[in-house]
């Protein structure tokens, strides 16, 4: 950490000097900015990520559906994106496209977009497992809900035995609101110039954390929860497949793209994370020398 803090006062240092043509003398302290709370912004894909989405067709995707949906075609490729389409049909059961591979701790990253025409709901289920015999799928999910957008990030829990809200954590049975939801956070519609939500799920051991759009929406430990005996009987919660939701007799239209994971080897290396403290280190200390230095500056004539 002190070698970091060095190499970002002499790069503060340098980038000030090239810029304002004045010369700056080493500041007796820092002066701390004003103490913000940072949003959570996802960082740039690095090495050791890959995609889950060729672009081309649903190859590592398979669909988990009961019966009398196989046929229904809901989820297709579609410009370059994958498109789950109900729009036109009534009376279906939920109807997931799973992945073909499971994970433990992972890093997800994609993007979505939707309408406001489209009120049915979504999500992205993780660590989970269909049962085709009785045609339910268990586990987690990260909630897409584009008719309530407080509520995305938030865990439904699919799980036989448990089926609840896990966070906020509000009893069985009883129902989460609005007051509960991250506040500041920002949701996009389709109509909104064509922008596309991004979204960044991380579950690494118990902790589970989901960040939409720049601002940390979900940030949970399920010790207790997602390693007890109903998540084990599934054989769910810890590990499992990833899977994306068209929910129960709804009508939704959502597009996915840019769906990329880093896992074993590569996400315990831990290269996918720098850049975020180290840049937060450097903003601050930055902050701090130029608002030494400004006195200096002005009496320049800057």
């Amino acid at each position: 950490m002190a070698g970091r803090m060095y190499l970002a006062m002499a790069v503060a240092i340098s980038v000030w000097t090239s810029v304002t043509g004045v010369r700056a003398a080493e500041p007796a302290a820092v002066v701390e900015a004003p103490a913000a709370k940072p949003k959570a912004r996802p960082l740039a894909d690095g090495p050791g990520w890959r995609p889950l989405f060729n672009g081309r067709d649903l190859t590592g995707w398979v669909v988990k559906c009961k019966p009398a949906d196989r046929k229904k075609g809901f989820w297709k490729v579609d410009k370059g994106t994958i498109l789950a389409d109900s729009m036109g049909a009534k009376g279906h059961d939920y109807v997931w496209l799973y992945s073909a591979k499971a994970y433990d701790d992972f890093v997800l990253r994609l993007r979505f977009q939707v309408s406001r025409k489209s009120k049915g709901n979504s999500g992205v289920q993780i660590r989970s497992r269909y049962d085709d015999k009785a045609g339910w799928l268990d586990g987690p999910q990260v909630d897409i809900n584009p008719a309530g957008p407080w509520r995305c990030g938030m865990i439904w829990d699919e799980t036989r035995g448990s089926k609840r809200w896990l966070w906020p954590p509000v009893a069985k049975g009883k129902w989460v609101n609005r007051s509960m939801a991250a506040k500041g956070s920002v949701f996009h519609y389709a109509e909104d110039g064509g922008k596309w939500n991004e979204m960044e799920i991380s579950a690494i051991g118990t902790k589970l954390r989901a960040v939409l759009n720049g601002t940390q929406v979900m940030k949970w430990d399920g010790k207790g929860t997602l390693d007890d005996e109903v998540h084990r009987k599934r054989n769910v919660g810890m590990k499992g497949h990833i899977a994306l939701q068209i929910h129960r007799g709804d009508r939704l239209r959502i597009r996915f793209k840019d769906i990329r994971i880093i896992c074993g080897k590569a996400l315990q290396d831990g290269a996918w994370r720098i850049g975020d403290s180290a840049a937060s280190e450097i903003e601050r200390l930055a902050v701090g020398l130029c608002a030494g230095w400004g006195a200096r500056v002005s009496a320049h004539g800057e």
